[in-house]
């Protein structure tokens, strides 16, 4: 995997994260922080910034470990990888969170559309 492919796929993990955490954890206090990102030793010169409970922040630590651990050159999906590296509670997480904020994040362009315009 490419460094910008890395850092692409640790900010979009993050966004959907921050989408679900915003949404479904209104009252629950939550703490900034940041993350510089590092991919096989490399310093990257980037640093995500978010805003997310402690649960999240487990799930987002976790998320962002194993991307930084993953063996493929060419990163598929997680869903279709060959040999998954979240384990099955995790995975399950991960992939409530990636539908709740597929969904609003598709849903969102789909209203920019309409109140744009055609």
């Amino acid at each position: 995997m490419t460094n910008e492919k890395f850092i692409q796929d640790s900010t979009t993990v993050l966004k959907f994260i921050q989408l679900y955490c915003d949404d479904k954890h209104k009252d629950v206090p939550k703490k900034m922080a940041e993350k510089q990102l590092v991919y096989r030793e490399n310093d990257l010169k980037c640093t995500l910034t978010y805003h997310l409970c402690d649960t999240c922040e487990s799930t987002f630590n976790i998320s962002y470990a194993n991307l930084q651990a993953c063996p493929h050159e060419d990163k598929p999906s997680c869903r279709k990888c060959p040999a998954p590296c979240y384990d099955k509670t995790d995975w399950k997480s991960v992939a409530r969170i990636m539908k709740y904020s597929g969904m609003r994040l598709g849903l969102n362009k789909v209203k920019k559309l309409f109140t744009k315009g055609f």
